[in-house]
């Protein structure tokens, strides 16, 4: 009868302390998601949307998946998942394996079947247990072996290669890493060096444009500029962004942004996709981000103090077109 008092009284203080520090919990959580964007990870990446941008020294955790996105799994330019592959499984869907390593798989099968059945090795044969059906078998087993073997001395070989060259695209590498590297930055911003190789170069001027962008974006969607907003994003994000402003009016709230300013920034990944170019960058800024009563002007959330956010900002341009913000994701 003790214990369960003891036990009944736990359970009381723990939901006390729950109770107690949930609504701060969600204040402080309301407080960080009212920003442009809501604080959720939104938009598209073209065929990359369903891959993470590689990690930079401005942003060094994985980017967060896509909680709206309108590009659906499969679509025309997406790239087939790796899983695809994985699922139809075994080792002898090896690439490079081919029609012997289906024969192998047939004949090992049903040799193994035999003897699970008490039938002998060759008794899943059809019952031929004759010396050809024994020579057939150790033959194609010695095959399949010295494939494995081969498969595996060649993966090994190929594993230093990689990480030699990979060091040289790291996230986050100085200027003067590896031979050729290009210092894809400009002083007195808050840009670094890219963080990866990309077939799409980036220059002084395109980070320029992601700095301005930065800003007109989070000050048009202070002043509710949905048609600005169009000048400035995607349709995607401005279906977003549309839809986050009415959901703020219905509260009888509008949220302000102001004095944002780049601190760091790195490119993450670029690429070309037909008539579309796309950069995905790492961003670390302050601003201020306060929500206000409409009817009141006070605030409800947020302050006058300004704060920081990182976030990994995908844009894309249509061939002889400006920059778009075209995803935002959380680190």
């Amino acid at each position: 009868m003790k214990f369960v008092q003891r036990t009944r009284g736990f359970v009381g203080a723990i939901a006390v302390v729950m109770s107690l520090a949930l609504p701060a919990m969600l204040v402080v959580a309301s407080s960080a998601d009212a920003r442009v964007g809501g604080g959720s990870s939104s938009g598209s990446r073209g065929s990359r949307t369903f891959s993470a941008p590689p990690s930079t020294s401005t942003a060094p955790s994985a980017a967060q998946p896509f909680n709206r996105t309108m590009t659906q799994p499969g679509s025309p330019g997406m790239a087939a998942p790796a899983a695809g592959a994985a699922a139809k499984g075994g080792f002898f869907n090896r690439p490079g394996m081919g029609m012997l390593g289906g024969l192998a798989a047939g004949f090992l099968g049903a040799g193994l079947l035999g003897m699970l059945f008490g039938g002998g090795l060759f008794s899943g044969l059809g019952g031929i247990s004759s010396i050809i059906g024994l020579i057939l078998q150790i033959g194609l087993i010695i095959i399949v072996v010295r494939l494995a073997m081969s498969w595996w001395q060649r993966r090994n070989a190929a594993a230093p290669a990689s990480a030699s060259a990979s060091a040289y695209a790291a996230p986050g590498a100085g200027p003067d890493v590896g031979p050729g590297a290009q210092q894809n930055y400009r002083t007195g911003s808050g840009f670094g060096l890219g963080g990866s190789t990309a077939p799409l170069e980036i220059g002084p001027a395109d980070y320029e444009a992601f700095e301005k962008l930065l800003g007109e974006v989070q000050t048009t969607w202070s002043n509710g500029d949905i048609g600005h907003l169009h000048t400035l994003a995607t349709p995607e994000m401005v279906s977003y962004f549309s839809g986050d402003l009415e959901a703020n009016k219905a509260r009888g709230v509008e949220n302000k942004v102001s004095d944002v300013k780049l601190l760091q920034g790195d490119l993450a990944e670029a690429w070309r996709e037909g008539e579309t170019d796309y950069a995905s960058v790492a961003m670390r800024f302050s601003l201020v981000d306060k929500t206000l009563d409409r009817a009141t002007g006070k605030i409800v959330e947020g302050s006058e103090q300004p704060t920081e956010a990182t976030e990994v900002w995908t844009f894309a341009r249509r061939r002889g077109s400006e920059w778009e913000l075209s995803a935002i994701q959380q680190t």
